[in-house]
């Protein structure tokens, strides 16, 4: 019989789950969560603000960084991303695609240093 350590477990699980780290211009890093490391109304909430992108005349900026907001590690660190990002939707939107690609395999991505 196989025994792990509770230590080994979350390890691993930060290694499966992690969080996609972003490096601002600064150093400062941005941590967005899994989506298994968020609350269940965070993930609910999660779940429709990503219908609200397939809607029709929908804001994508306002609707990205709400997305960006709620599952950044915290509210400072989400402002100062989305301050450095400024309104550039294509940034946003790469931003999201990858925190969604990194979720979807659930593996973290590597920040670009």
């Amino acid at each position: 019989m196989a025994v792990f350590s509770l230590d080994n477990i979350r390890a691993a699980a930060e290694a499966k789950y992690g969080s996609t780290d972003i490096e601002l211009a600064d150093g400062f890093v941005v941590r967005l969560l899994n989506p298994l490391r968020l609350s269940k109304a965070d993930r609910t909430e999660l779940l429709t603000i990503q219908t609200k992108l397939d809607g029709e005349d929908v804001d994508q900026e306002a609707v990205l960084s709400e997305a960006i907001t709620l599952v950044a590690e915290n509210k400072t660190a989400a402002k100062r991303l989305l301050d450095e990002v400024g309104s550039d939707l294509a940034v946003l939107a790469q931003i999201f695609d990858a925190y969604g690609t990194g979720t979807q395999v659930g593996e973290a991505v590597a920040s670009q240093s």
